[in-house]
């Protein structure tokens, strides 16, 4: 096997921030013989590398593909625009972290889509590696480009650039993908042949072989393929058994600090709560648990081969997990002594949650999160959220009984049906919190003051949920009502107690179109990044007026895509995707919300989604 050359010189190394993110090498990093494998794969995490290297996704993937002896998968990192500038003017192409190779020469560039801000650091993945960035213009010899992900349920604004998207759970067919590709390649076919042979595996959509067709209204009058062979749906691929599936054993350990650094135990997929503005919740249905046997087994594994000093578990909604107590237990049991710190996110704050917390975390050093979504029980009933208030202040009691004095609370602004009256709830039930801690613990057992950080985030409606027929507030409604939330707060009687943070505004409409975006968003995404637009997630190098100029040369209207309520029967770009969960049911829980009416969750009754078809999980008794 060759030696390793490192892509990048000393010198630039030495003149970039964290020249750790460009050297690979990591421990438990994959080294190959490349001149051994028939397929090579880059998979790609389009941000920094910290947050890349965060995701468990990739790394599972990464294990699976490099678990067969004739595949080597590597990984890339948007470089950070110290080194992207320098690339441009080197003439350098962006390259693997395990053998330093441009991407270029790769036989599959694999991009996760985990949030639409990301969309114009693809187009710099792309260019920088030398790839035409769009599908229709590469040719025989390029490299195969493909997405997965959450953004992929909605493919539609990013569509040109992307040979193929996954449309599922990456551990299902991607096996299939690659032996196709084998085929296709000792056999001498056109890349187009290879492409309609891959849309007939269920789960992938090839974007070329599908044209769309507008009304004047702008709307779709039609979404359809091009060949007969190419199918009219697209389903999502879900894994039956997570207990029986891949997880890395080995996860990779960076040499620099990370977002999450930390061994990560994901618990189950998918959540009972049917909250109506979770995207997540719609999406990884049904709801699957893991065994308490396999992830017992996973978090010795993992611990022992990576050396991490902390263990989270993860999950939309951790303590709806059947063996949590157990699995709990467990690490407390196995791991505390060796100083191994155990993280618990997403627990309701009960009895269990005390004592747990109590032997697991210094509680003068940690704050509690609870996510009330909204301020006003009516709109909580609105977005299906299934919490009171009484839930919130007993578990904030009891947590400030337990020794805590540090809260963080957070809601949405711009909800559906929201009024003014909702939004003045949220100062008064960040008062009420704050007004528990001092009602409840006596002067001389408070550890100083009570500290309530509430943050707002803008909401955004997304594909497949029932707030997708919404519109969405614009930058100008949005900023007044966090104006009018701050009035509140320092109106309340313990308004020094409460911190209040909101997100920013104008990547919140930029988001909005995004997500409910169609094919005439590519140019604009093109448009913006061939004027300077990447890292639009980081607010320190988004150009607002430069993708308000993007939106102005290609003719397209914001307002169209978040300034309106769509009509129960309108063509959706993102309608072609079958995730189980039914339109009519989606329909259903739309009406419920502007009737305030609440849908219990999976485990107390089935209401018919129509997920049961994957005849796993909860839909039949696993849970």
């Amino acid at each position: 096997m060759e030696k390793r050359k490192l892509a990048l010189s000393d010198d630039i190394l030495l003149s970039v921030e964290k020249p750790a993110r460009y050297i690979g090498n990591e421990v438990n990093s994959v080294v190959k013989d490349k001149t051994k494998v028939d397929i090579r794969y880059a998979m790609c995490f389009p941000d920094v590398y910290e947050i890349g290297m965060s995701h468990l996704g990739i790394q599972i993937i990464y294990d699976m593909l490099n678990k067969r002896d004739d595949i080597y998968c590597e990984r890339v990192y948007s470089p950070w625009v110290d080194l992207d500038q320098i690339m441009r003017k080197e003439g350098i192409p962006l390259f693997a972290l395990e053998s330093q190779d441009p991407i270029k020469d790769f036989d599959f560039l694999g991009i996760t889509l985990q949030y639409e801000m990301c969309y114009t650091n693809i187009l710099q993945i792309l260019d920088l590696s030398g790839i035409p960035l769009k599908a229709c213009d590469r040719g025989e010899d390029d490299i195969f480009v493909m997405g997965g992900g959450p953004c992929s349920y909605n493919p539609e604004p990013i569509a040109d650039f992307f040979d193929i998207f996954y449309i599922g759970e990456g551990e299902t067919v991607f096996y299939d993908l690659m032996d196709l590709y084998k085929e296709w390649r000792k056999s001498g076919k056109k890349r187009i042949d290879f492409l309609r042979e891959a849309a007939k595996i269920e789960g992938m959509y090839v974007p070329l072989l599908y044209e769309a067709d507008y009304n004047e209204d702008g709307t779709l009058k039609s979404f359809k393929p091009k060949y007969e062979d190419a199918p009219v749906r697209v389903r999502k691929q879900v894994v039956k058994n997570l207990s029986d599936t891949f997880y890395p054993e080995k996860p990779l350990v960076p040499y620099i600090q990370v977002t999450q650094d930390r061994v990560v135990l994901e618990i189950q997929r998918g959540c009972i709560r049917g909250c109506r503005f979770c995207q997540a919740g719609i999406l990884y249905r049904p709801t699957r648990p893991r065994s308490l046997e396999f992830l017992k087994k996973e978090a010795k594994r993992m611990i022992e081969s990576s050396g991490q000093e902390e263990i989270t578990l993860s999950s939309l909604s951790s303590s709806d997990y059947g063996k949590l107590r157990d699995l709990v237990y467990y690490l407390i049991d196995n791991f505390q002594h060796k100083g191994i710190n155990i993280s618990l996110p997403s627990l309701r704050i009960d009895a269990f949650f005390l004592d747990v917390m109590n032997k697991v975390q210094d509680i003068r050093k940690s704050s509690l999160t609870f996510a009330p979504e909204a301020g006003s029980q009516r709109m909580r009933n609105v977005i299906n959220k299934g919490l009171t208030e009484d839930d919130i202040l007993n578990g904030a009691r009891e947590a400030f009984k337990g020794g805590w004095n540090r809260v963080k609370l957070y809601f949405m602004l711009g909800l559906p049906y929201e009024t003014y009256d909702d939004i003045e709830e949220i100062a008064n039930l960040a008062d009420k919190v704050a007004r528990t801690y001092y009602d409840e613990v006596p002067k001389e057992k408070r550890h100083g003051k009570v500290s309530i950080v509430a943050s707002s985030s803008i909401f955004v409606p997304k594909p497949f949920t029932p707030f997708q027929w919404s519109r969405m507030n614009s930058k100008e409604e949005a900023r007044d009502k966090r104006d009018f939330l701050i009035g509140k707060v320092k109106g309340v009687l313990n308004q020094k107690s409460i911190k209040y943070n909101c997100h920013d505004t104008f990547t919140s409409e930029l988001e909005g179109v995004f997500a409910r975006g169609d094919r005439k968003i590519n140019d604009v995404i093109l448009y913006a990044y061939e004027h300077g637009c990447i890292y639009d997630a980081w607010t320190e190098y988004f150009k607002y007026d430069t993708w308000m100029e993007a939106f102005k040369e290609c003719g397209v209207d914001m307002n169209f895509y978040i300034d309106r309520e769509r009509d129960l029967d309108e063509i959706f770009p993102w309608d072609f995707i079958d995730v189980g969960v039914t339109k009519d049911f989606l329909k259903r829980e739309y009406e419920n919300a502007k009737n305030e009416k609440v849908t219990p969750n999976c485990a107390e009754k089935c209401s018919g989604c129509g997920a049961g078809v994957f005849g796993t999980g909860i839909c039949v008794g696993d849970f």
